[in-house]
């Protein structure tokens, strides 16, 4: 996915963000899931706590930003400087929209594995993990394409 912009803001900073922030991101959300799901049939108590704490991830890169989330503060300080500069930037509003979508998939994982729905929490535990699987293996970003889409079909209502 790429909505890539080089253009200066006002502040005279690159509008956009790394791409390969999102991905990592996106690696270590595919692991919180994998985890989740693997614990759930015994511990669906501690599988509801882990997608918990990964909705506040969410939550928290769906109103500031993936770049603000911790592993977007991770990637930035740690991962990115020993990285080439981007040949593009992205635009930061698909994957804020990405990360709304995972909230959503999160929070009804965690009241299913919460409330004992345990089958409920795995099938939306595993549509996040299959969305964080497709964007940090495949730079494919479900929930950004969904946002594109959604302004493609705006544009011609």
């Amino acid at each position: 996915m790429s909505t890539a912009t080089s253009q200066p803001t006002q502040a005279g900073r690159p509008a956009g963000i790394d791409p390969r922030g999102p991905r990592f991101t996106a690696s270590i959300t595919l692991v919180v899931f994998a985890v989740a799901l693997l614990i759930s049939g015994s511990a669906p108590e501690a599988a509801a706590v882990i997608t918990g704490v990964q909705a506040v991830l969410f939550a928290i890169g769906a109103g500031l930003g993936v770049q603000k989330t911790p592993t977007g503060l991770l990637f930035r300080s740690l991962v990115r400087p020993r990285l080439n500069p981007p040949s593009e930037l992205e635009d930061p509003t698909p994957p804020r929209f990405a990360q709304a979508v995972g909230l959503v998939f999160a929070v009804v994982a965690t009241i299913g594995f919460a409330t004992g729905a345990v089958l409920l929490g795995q099938i939306f535990a595993g549509f996040a993990l299959i969305a964080a699987f497709l964007n940090a293996v495949f730079a494919f970003c479900l929930g950004c394409e969904m946002y594109l889409l959604g302004l493609r079909v705006a544009k011609r209502a």
